[in-house]
């Protein structure tokens, strides 16, 4: 269980630069708005442009009248409804009629949802309640729950059928051994019988022969019984993973041992002449699994990926960058067969002379930042041609692209402010920070950015100066900003979420979600939170306070960073490797 460290700092209001250091560590009100009107509104009239659905939105029958849904109070109406699938509620109930389309509109409906899909011991939303897109917060929790809370399930009990049955199989290969051992000594005996009948004549060979058959029978029966005591999970286990080993050496064409065709030359035949019942094969688990996992062909990078973006709306196209020095783009239509399109600078074999550290998108334009201390622009619409260079006095190790400008957070301490469009595109630096900038997130209006200095500060745009500097006991790695919010991870394996009001950056929490190293990336929407670290683990959560975990991943080398787009996942992990989970098709 996560447990929040620190929670509801109270942080000075004033606007001009302050440093501040933090150590580590609405009543539902019903809305009846609707209630008068639907209390008297009966739910047994067909509308007019809905042939056979109910709708009331064109009559308006007496109390006495009414006996539908629609005539119960709008209280017990918005608990009914929040009991059905969010995306019901906001697709198909307004197509029935326009009372039932106003439950999408009441928030007291989704806080209820939410309260259900969180618990009732938790604090959601982490900040604010004012103006939250509870619709798409409930959406999104209900997605997040019915994929990864119910794959983690299914891999939990996967890998144990499959541990469970490779543990049958070896021992039914003990078992195998031990029989064709048994055949190879009854043969023996044969020989020696044939020998001894020249010795001891026809009958007396009959009669030894006629006891050797009793004592082989009872062996049988033995052996038949014992098979038949086997549990039957474990014979199911002992057929899935035979098959599977069948599927991974090629084509059935002679499936020695396995399945119902194949005959084993050391045991003389198919298993049916053994007096065995084949075992039969395992039926696919249930829940089949809601997520696919895709990893994308080696034949990419040939070094460590640092970073990862899912670009084109739907999570169609994932860019990676490595210390390969390269910039490759995967079309995720192709699945496992992905052919990686690497992106050449103008006059190089390869994206960058150095190691490519950040990544950042929008529209067509790509951004990758690298350890050579420059920043090049990719044309997406042009198949990822080069459209531009601009150059650094530093490694560039944070990028965020607006749609104005393009920051860029460097190794020298500096935030620069470049205008793609201009020859010099350099508008503005600015000196927030003693050390590196690590991470950093802007909007139309503010600049926050995380140092190695154990500073977060804010900066106004518009007025043109820092609003605030904290100072904190970690320093943060990576960042996420978004509807007033500030989630980061920081080097310690903690996560703080900030909230930004009028220009005051304030803390609002501090989780330990079971990270022990480097926060290197965090993704946070209203109803999802994601988290990777490079103590090779990635997280998945609902955003509540403290953050409930439903899906721990588990990698073999620390996870560098993740992307989420339109439910899609990108993780990079271990040296060169890249994948991507998402919703099964």
């Amino acid at each position: 269980m996560s447990h929040v460290l620190r929670d509801d700092t109270v942080m000075s209001k004033g606007h001009a630069p302050e440093e501040q250091e933090i150590e580590t560590g609405r009543t539902l009100k019903e809305d009846s708005h609707y209630g008068p009107h639907l209390s008297s509104t009966s739910f047994e009239t067909s509308g007019p442009d809905t042939p056979g659905l109910p709708c009331s939105s064109q009559s308006t029958p007496s109390p006495s009248e009414g006996s539908g849904l629609l005539s119960l109070p709008w209280e017990m109406v918005t608990q009914i409804a929040s009991h059905l699938p969010a995306q019901c509620v906001i697709s198909v109930l307004p197509k029935v009629c326009q009372a039932l389309g106003n439950i999408g509109e009441d928030s007291t409906s989704w806080q209820l949802r939410a309260g259900r899909l969180t618990g009732s011991r938790v604090k959601f939303p982490v900040g604010s309640r004012e103006g939250y897109d509870w619709p798409n917060a409930c959406l999104e929790m209900e997605d997040l729950i019915t994929c990864w809370e119910d794959q983690a399930a299914w891999v939990d009990r996967h890998t144990k059928a499959r541990d469970d049955g490779t543990q049958a199989v070896q021992g039914a290969e003990v078992r195998g051994e031990e029989e064709r051992r048994g055949e190879a000594d009854q043969d023996a005996e044969g020989f020696v019988l044939a020998e001894r009948a020249e010795e001891l004549g026809v009958d007396a060979v009959m009669e030894v022969a006629f006891e050797g058959e009793l004592e082989m029978q009872a062996d049988g029966l033995r052996a038949n019984l014992k098979e038949r005591r086997r549990r039957p999970e474990e014979a199911a286990a002992v057929a899935m993973v035979k098959e599977e080993r069948c599927n991974e050496r090629g084509p059935p064409e002679a499936p020695e041992g396995c399945g119902n065709g194949g005959a084993n030359p050391q045991l003389g035949g198919g298993g049916a002449e053994l007096g065995v019942e084949e075992p039969k094969p395992l039926r696919p688990l249930s829940p089949t699994p809601a997520l696919e996992r895709v990893p994308l062909p080696s034949t990419g990078h040939y070094a460590q990926v640092n970073s990862v973006l899912l670009i084109g709306g739907e999570g169609a196209v994932c860019v990676s960058g490595s210390r390969d020095t390269n910039v490759i783009l995967w079309d995720l239509h192709g699945g496992r067969d992905a052919t990686p399109h690497m992106l050449r600078g103008q006059g190089l074999a390869s994206s960058h002379r150095g190691w490519v550290w950040c990544l950042a998108s929008r529209g067509s334009l790509l951004a990758s930042g690298s350890f050579d201390s420059t920043i090049r622009l990719w044309d997406l619409g042009a198949g990822g041609a080069e459209r531009g260079r601009i150059s650094t006095s530093a490694p560039v190790l944070c990028l965020s692209c607006q749609p104005d400008v393009l920051l860029a957070g460097t190794f020298n301490k500096t935030i620069s402010l470049y205008d793609t469009r201009l020859a010099e595109p350099l508008v503005k630096s600015l000196q927030l920070h003693g050390k590196a900038v690590m991470c950093l997130a802007a909007d139309e209006q503010y600049i926050i950015s995380g140092s190695q200095d154990y500073t977060v500060a804010i900066f106004d745009r518009r007025a043109g100066k820092t609003l605030k500097r904290l100072r904190l006991r970690s320093y943060l790695l990576s960042m996420c900003y978004q509807n007033g919010e500030v989630w980061a991870g920081d080097n310690k394996g903690i996560i703080h979420a900030f909230s930004v009001r009028s220009g005051v950056l304030k803390p609002l929490s501090q989780f330990d979600v079971g990270h022990t190293s480097l926060v290197t990336g965090i993704h946070k929407s209203p109803g999802s939170l994601y988290t990777s670290s490079s103590d090779r683990t990635l997280k998945v959560h609902i955003p509540c306070a403290p953050p409930r975990t439903l899906c721990t991943l588990n990698y073999q080398e620390g996870v560098s960073g993740l992307s989420v787009e339109s439910g899609v996942l990108a993780v990079a992990s271990g040296e060169t490797s890249v994948e991507v989970w998402r919703p099964c098709r």
